[in-house]
């Protein structure tokens, strides 16, 4: 549908249009709003609203339709420091208040074990063959020097992790119950707006699960912008994660990430040196956990 026949259908009339990324920003007649395409989860919302938690936007349209208007919120000016722990206090909040527990069996956990453990032999086998190919070269590029120079340190973090995975995995072996929130599933500063009160925007990917997923997002998105250890504090602080979910999440979070070399040896630089400066700093937070 179009914007113009989007906001007819309730009764608005569009003035003036600004995209940001994904969105729109609508001047109207009755005032600002955002437009975006993809439909509303219904049942997350109404839980949402059941649950009091009304730091989101206001929805104007049905959520039968295949697009979302909100209304506009000015996002304050204030340090990103503080605004990511604002936005963690929120999000605390947010899995405190829709915290509930799902019976779950052994072969669910079983099934997230053998995953995550087929995804270490993966990592192990993709390293080991990129390795051999880098170190048959006479000449290394400047990227692949710095892999070299640090494939130890890949090595040895797929090692912790794989007996942090095997301790995870006693510690649910017996449990049967699982704890799960509403994830927003999509967390990042750009969707979080610090107003007179905070707000999270942007729930397209919203869901139910493990409250681990959020953070794991989070961690992904800005590891290398804050100190995530004092982010990780003010969370725990409002929400304890379980021993189950801690160990969940530090072995997430320490999985190297696959590299993909580009035609750009810069851009490759760039790249190697972000991902080895990612487990420098994962292993530090974890040692701290």
């Amino acid at each position: 549908m179009k914007i113009n026949e989007a906001f007819k259908k309730y009764s608005l009339v569009p003035v003036r249009y600004e995209n940001v990324g994904k969105v729109r920003i609508i001047d109207t007649d009755k005032g600002k709003f955002v437009f975006k395409e993809g439909m509303l989860n219904k049942n997350i919302l109404d839980y949402l609203n059941s649950r009091n938690f009304d730091y989101l936007p206001k929805w104007i349209n049905s959520c039968d339709d295949e697009f979302q208007i909100t209304n506009y919120i000015d996002d304050f000016n204030i340090p990103l420091e503080q605004k990511i722990m604002d936005m963690i206090s929120l999000v605390a909040l947010l899995h405190s208040k829709t915290t509930h527990y799902k019976e779950v069996d052994n072969e669910e956990y079983e099934q997230l074990y053998d995953d995550l453990d087929n995804n270490i032999t993966y990592l192990y086998s993709y390293y080991t063959d990129l390795i051999t190919i880098i170190e048959s070269k006479v000449y290394m590029s400047p990227s692949e020097y710095l892999l070299a120079r640090n494939i130890g340190l890949v090595y040895d973090t797929l090692d912790d992790v794989k007996k942090r995975l095997e301790d995870w995995h006693k510690l649910i072996y017996e449990k049967r119950k699982q704890r799960r929130v509403v994830l927003h599933n999509h967390l990042k500063l750009d969707h979080f707006v610090r107003n007179t009160a905070s707000y999270l925007i942007s729930w397209d990917k919203a869901k139910i699960g493990n409250p681990v997923f959020d953070l794991y997002k989070l961690y992904l998105n800005h590891v290398l912008d804050f100190d995530f250890g004092e982010i990780f504090k003010v969370y725990e602080k409002h929400y304890p994660l379980l021993d189950d979910e801690k160990q969940l999440f530090l072995i997430l979070i320490s999985l190297p990430e696959i590299i993909n070399f580009g035609n750009d040896e810069y851009d490759n630089t760039l790249m190697i040196n972000k991902a080895i400066e990612k487990i420098y700093k994962t292993n530090e937070f974890t040692k701290t956990v």
